[in-house]
């Protein structure tokens, strides 16, 4: 009996369909997530960190600050206990790249905008120009939501250490007091560890850094049922 193809092809379709599917599905449970490096001093570029840690190696962790948000509430690391949170340095005066940086980091707010583990913090690298009035200022034109994410302003010394010894994004100058800062976004994790590097100006790599926040939350939910 010839076999009669036009009878049967639904359902042989419906079957390779299925069965694409189910081996997609093996392919996803069975891969491995992505796991992020976790960024030593010694890994950096040099000219980004100070001079005294550029030989660490290992065991390095963001420090603890004290600052005052565009609420002129008083911001420390205590606030992103157990978060994932996102950090970048800027001005409000800025009219280059911190523009974008910041429309890029309100695009990050929005899409975690419920997500209560993932929070943003951004320093002021003029402090002087960037009180608290100027910071809500600038937070209410740009969208910022005050619980998601900090403007702070501080001492400029102490702004200055934790950019070249917690966080590894700025270049220093002949002057101990100024500071050259970059786009770069930085990841930060529950045990505050640096996780990731990103060009916050740069949208490839903005949606890169919204991938590796989900594969970060998804690893620490595994660890930390």
């Amino acid at each position: 009996m010839l076999f009669n193809y036009k009878r049967y092809r639904v359902l042989i379709w419906t079957l390779v369909c299925l069965s694409a599917i189910i081996l997609f599905l093996f392919y996803v449970l069975l891969t491995p997530d992505k796991q992020l490096p976790i960024y030593q001093p010694n890994m950096v570029e040099a000219q980004l960190v100070d001079p005294s840690i550029q030989h660490i190696k290992r065991y390095h962790r963001v420090k603890n600050f004290e600052m005052r948000n565009q609420n002129n509430q008083l911001v420390s690391l205590a606030d992103y206990d157990n978060k994932i949170f996102v950090v970048d340095f800027f001005f409000t005066t800025c009219p280059t790249i911190c523009p974008i940086m910041t429309a890029n980091m309100a695009k990050l707010q929005n899409e975690f905008l419920d997500d209560e583990q993932i929070k943003f913090l951004s320093f002021s690298v003029t402090p002087e120009i960037d009180s608290v009035q100027q910071l809500k200022r600038y937070s209410v034109e740009k969208g910022v939501v005050d619980r998601k994410w900090n403007l702070v302003t501080g001492d400029r010394k102490d702004i200055y250490e934790l950019a070249r010894k917690s966080f590894l994004v700025v270049k220093s100058t002949d002057d101990p007091l100024q500071m050259v800062h970059t786009e770069n976004f930085v990841l930060i994790d529950p045990d505050r560890r640096i996780r990731g590097f990103y060009d916050g100006t740069n949208i490839k790599e903005i949606n890169q850094l919204e991938k590796d926040i989900k594969n970060l939350k998804k690893q620490y939910k595994k660890s930390h049922p």
